[in-house]
């Protein structure tokens, strides 16, 4: 069974912008290094929840040089490569070895939907062939409500079998935790990470690999630290609290709550920025999150 490198919590961290929609890389790399400072295991830079393909490739590779020039360890970094076009996918993971990432998280190619399990095969391998580097660790993106393109069981047992030193994992954020909990049946020791906070005790209790989840860019701590004590007495306890931190704001769009929780934290405004077609929340709304989500005592303001 693949031999999977990435354990624990990989935030996807969210990515500063300025009010004129362009990265604010300095903002970026600081939250960056406070995720890791709180705990987190690793981070997955231009995932979902870091807004990735409103991005453009100069754009990510870009700051992903710039994140490990920072000294921000490349080993720990899983960055999201998976493009509606080959050859981007391609140029993005071939980017992230060459800075020595130790793993790429990876979306199946998502324009063209009801494609085949056998059309999204020959994709995957086509683009491990081209990358042709046998450093190469995927992590495969299960994300059917946004991409509407995703992973049977059948499909990822094919793709082990073929590449099984490559496709080493998934992320699961189809939100059905039967769906999850097939995964890790079928597959035991394939490195499957949950998307879901709420899913995250259950999943680590049947051999999942941890989360990669976006709440955890404000509560790093508590989600790292209930990733590594998942067998304790309070493991229970540790996860209610995380659940009902995040039922909180459960009915904004999450990418500009989050950004909106990070600028309160931060006690600076401009996190508030999102790139269109994300728009950002009112000062209003901000505020009634902000009121909720206090009552926890799970978050810690930056120093």
């Amino acid at each position: 069974m693949s031999d999977h490198p990435m354990q624990g919590l990989y935030v996807p961290a969210l990515t500063a912008v300025d009010r004129d929609s362009n990265p604010d890389v300095a903002r970026w790399i600081e939250h960056c290094r406070w995720l890791l400072a709180e705990g987190a295991h690793g981070l997955c830079p231009f995932g979902t929840t870091s807004e990735a393909n409103s991005f453009s490739i100069d754009e990510r590779t870009d700051m992903l040089t710039q994140l490990v020039e920072a000294g921000v360890g490349p080993a720990n970094l899983m960055p999201g490569t998976g493009c509606s076009a080959l050859t981007d996918t391609v140029r993005l993971t071939r980017h992230a070895l060459d800075l020595g990432c130790g793993g790429v998280l990876m979306l199946p190619p998502f324009y063209y939907k009801a494609v085949t399990d056998e059309g999204l095969f020959r994709s995957f391998a086509e683009v491990i062939e081209r990358v042709g580097d046998d450093r190469l660790r995927i992590y495969l993106y299960h994300i059917p409500p946004v991409a509407q393109v995703g992973f049977s069981l059948n499909l990822i047992e094919r793709l082990i079998t073929a590449y099984p030193k490559t496709v080493v994992g998934l992320k699961d954020s189809s939100g059905d935790w039967n769906n999850l909990k097939a995964i890790l049946n079928a597959f035991p020791g394939f490195g499957a990470f949950t998307g879901s906070e709420k899913l995250l005790l259950d999943s680590l209790r049947l051999g999942g690999a941890g989360s990669i989840n976006a709440v955890a860019n404000v509560i790093p701590g508590p989600v790292a630290r209930l990733c590594d004590t998942w067998q304790g007495d309070d493991a229970e306890a540790q996860q209610a609290k995380i659940t009902a931190f995040r039922e909180t704001f459960a009915d904004y769009a999450p990418v500009p709550a989050l950004k909106q929780i990070v600028a309160y934290l931060r006690n600076d405004p401009e996190w508030g920025h999102v790139r269109p077609p994300f728009l950002p929340l009112g000062e209003a709304e901000a505020a009634k999150i902000v009121a909720k989500i206090e009552q926890y005592g799970l978050m810690k303001t930056p120093a």
